[in-house]
């Protein structure tokens, strides 16, 4: 017997998830990038709709965060097992809305399923420190919630870049209140609300509001949220740090940056190639790890990028949920026209087409420029589009100085037959994650998760982090008795 579907639009039809399911002030087409067809209408909120959220957040957070812990990890545990349950589903349904293929739209389900299996053991983990103290007197820390924590997640990865903050706050007792990208509501926002909701999280204490700016901004200005966690752009990442620094606010971002891919000489240039091609145009390089910039040694330069415009010449791009491509679409026009200008420039200052850099609708073809470099887009810009950005140098220290010259690395690679030069350049390299003979798109749900400069302010999300961002440390003292004071 085949299960029912979890996606059941009327429930969300130009709705939003705060106290129920319950009308917006608009309704927004969501739109399949591959086809332009419209998949449902999503409900829309205004800033109205956050100060009511808060609200209701700040009177369901209590109880919550009061709730046995085994209570609160059965939630997490039911999360697990519909999402298992109705994997392919899912997996389709957020392929179709992302514009990804279908194994990224199956790894994100993968993931989401870790990550509430990982929730679900935070609430049975020790919880503080004994301190040194006295006879008679009882000192101790202990992590608490920090009451509502706000989500502003990207357009990418919605599932899992969302439930990744969502589940480990949720977990240790915070209530949440989620404002997923406009262009991705049901797999940033609606699908969690669901997922929660059939898990048995009680109400109140998760909110979805899919809006605009706008709604952004009343969330990080809003005195009861005690923290914002945004992924996206630096743009937009230093506005929140400025609002959310303004207001005292916890605040964690995320903004990606430019991650580098250095190929040493004594690498093999078929294995260089399919990890460049891979943390380039995954996703087409919709993705903060992406590897923007691919520095390859000059003596095998030509070998690799030979086999590159090879591959970027055969990789079919097309409906990714056909099953049949490589390359899906990219989200809009806007994130088409944006990688396209920064193809045009860096052209236009020197660097070489060598493959790709024209569309057909929202489909833009694997694209490789040689000769990139310092003062050109594509050396000092997140691309965000499937474009290899090639460049090469002579020595160890070059590499690393090139790789260096921006402002901030989320990720970092170096491929070599030898481990311990590529540890010594790794070990130079200013990224949050550094990954030796790989590429740099790599998240594995338990390890910390960001960056410095560009790419962040350096808070880390997943595994040991989730702690540390999601809850603050409470000092208790316990005597036996009053004591005397000399007053």
């Amino acid at each position: 017997m085949s299960n029912p579907p979890f996606l059941d639009h009327t429930l969300w039809k130009e709705s939003i998830y705060s106290g129920g399911w319950r009308g917006g002030a608009a309704s927004v087409a969501v739109v399949e990038p591959a086809t332009g067809a419209t998949l449902t209408h999503a409900g829309h909120a205004v800033p109205a709709d956050v100060a009511a959220a808060s609200t209701a957040a700040a009177a369901a957070q209590p109880s919550w965060a009061a709730t046995a812990p085994r209570e609160r990890s059965a939630v997490f545990h039911r999360a697990a097992a519909l999402l298992q349950q109705h994997f392919d589903e899912l997996a389709l349904y957020i392929t179709r809305e992302t514009g990804g293929i279908l194994p990224k739209g199956q790894h994100e389900v993968r993931e989401a399923i870790a990550f509430c299996q990982i929730a679900a053991g935070m609430p049975m983990q020790p919880q503080g420190q004994v301190l040194p103290s006295s006879a008679g007197w009882l000192s101790f820390a202990r992590r608490v919630p920090l009451g509502t924590v706000g989500v502003i997640s990207p357009f990418n990865f919605p599932l899992i870049l969302t439930l990744r903050v969502v589940a480990p706050a949720l977990a240790v007792g915070n209530a949440v209140i989620i404002k997923p990208d406009p262009r991705t509501p049901l797999s940033g926002g609606n699908l969690i609300a669901r997922l929660f909701e059939l898990a048995g999280l009680p109400a109140g204490v998760l909110h979805v509001l899919p809006g605009g700016a706008e709604v952004g901004e009343a969330l990080v200005t809003d005195p009861g949220v005690a923290m914002i966690s945004f992924t996206g752009s630096a743009a937009v990442g230093r506005r929140i740090g400025e609002l959310a620094g303004r207001h005292l606010k916890k605040v964690s971002l995320e903004l990606g940056g430019s991650n580098s891919l250095i190929v040493l000489d004594d690498a093999d240039p078929d294995l260089a190639a399919s990890n460049i091609a891979w943390g380039a145009w995954l996703h087409q390089g919709q993705i903060c790890m992406a590897s923007n910039r691919v520095l390859v040694h000059e003596t095998i330069a030509d070998a690799v990028t030979q086999r590159l415009v090879g591959k970027a010449t055969h990789l079919p791009v097309g409906d990714g949920a056909s099953g049949q491509v490589a390359l899906g679409p990219l989200i809009d026009a806007r994130q088409r026209d944006r990688v396209h200008h920064t193809v045009q420039q860096s052209v236009a200052a020197g660097a070489k087409l060598l493959a790709g850099g024209s569309y057909d609708g929202l489909f833009y073809k694997p694209t490789v420029l040689a000769g990139v470099a310092p003062g050109m887009p594509s050396f000092h810009e997140e691309t965000f589009g499937p474009v290899v950005n090639l460049m090469t140098f002579r020595t160890d220290d070059e590499a690393v100085a090139i790789a260096n010259n921006s402002h901030g690395g989320l990720a970092a690679a170096v491929i070599s037959r030898s481990v311990g030069r590529a540890m010594a350049i790794g070990n130079r390299l200013k990224a949050g994650m550094v990954h030796i003979n790989d590429q740099t798109v790599n998240d594995d749900a338990v390890n910390p998760f960001g960056g410095p400069g560009a790419a962040g302010n350096g808070s880390s999300h997943g595994g040991p982090g989730d702690w540390e961002v999601f809850t603050a440390w409470q000092w208790v003292t316990v005597k036996d008795a009053p004591p005397q004071f000399p007053f």
